[in-house]
């Protein structure tokens, strides 16, 4: 194990573009876009603007991280190809994180919420119109339901709301149901909480020391384009 190991974490996952340097799984600096759809034009610079206010140099760098979906076609396709280029010059691992694993550890470390076993933590990524890709948590992060795309109506998580079940949805696709659940006491939307690459950090160092790399040659995005296509019947959790 280097001494240092500082890791670069890219987030293009979503309209916003951000990149963070994290040091044994703490954070160090990141820079982030204030307008979105930056990816193409300024994550490159973004990268290098954060190596150089951290004084640092391309090869300081003891792995590259990136979020790896799902999300946008585009911004993942730039973010996986900007990280693969760089650890392939660099001979460095690259290491993947699920665009839904790094917000909900984004949630649990950076949000103060009163959460219990009967809490839930739904991270969701806008898709278009009502859809969002998802998945389930428990209140300590663990996951429950695979991520899937969903098509979200007020009635979708009826059978968790039976079973007495808080739920808190957060992330960039949970925006547009502030107005569906508001009368709704039991479902806490979460606004702004957008993706942003520190979210990262833990995750990413955990892998880096349990050399948990991906193949550069051949990685792919996660980019989940399986839509449910209407509405189900039955709530598609359980």
């Amino acid at each position: 194990m280097m001494s240092n190991s500082y890791i670069l974490a890219i987030e293009t996952a979503t309209n916003l573009c951000s990149v963070s340097l994290s040091n044994h799984g703490e954070h160090v600096l990141s820079v982030v876009g204030e307008e979105p759809n930056l990816h193409a034009t300024k994550l490159t610079i973004f990268i290098q603007e954060l190596l150089e206010k951290a004084g640092l140099q391309f090869n300081h760098l003891a792995a590259v991280a990136v979020s790896m979906g799902p999300g946008s076609y585009t911004g993942l396709r730039i973010g996986v190809s900007t990280a693969k280029g760089l650890c392939y010059a660099l001979d460095i691992p690259l290491i993947a994180n699920n665009t839904l694993d790094a917000l909900v550890a984004g949630l649990l470390a950076h949000h103060t919420l009163e959460l219990d076993r009967k809490t839930l933590l739904l991270p969701m990524i806008d898709a278009r119109r009502r859809e969002v890709y998802t998945a389930v948590y428990s209140n300590d992060g663990s996951l429950i339901k695979q991520t899937e795309a969903l098509i979200i109506d007020e009635e979708s998580f009826n059978p968790y709301l039976e079973q007495g079940f808080k739920l808190v949805l957060f992330g960039s696709g949970a925006d547009k149901f502030k107005e569906t659940f508001e009368n709704n006491s039991s479902v806490q939307v979460i606004s702004g909480f957008d993706s942003l690459a520190f979210y990262q950090d833990a995750l990413s160092f955990q892998k880096y020391q349990d050399e948990g790399f991906e193949d550069v040659a051949y990685f792919e995005p996660f980019y989940l384009k399986d839509f449910v296509a209407t509405t189900p019947k039955k709530s598609p959790f359980l």
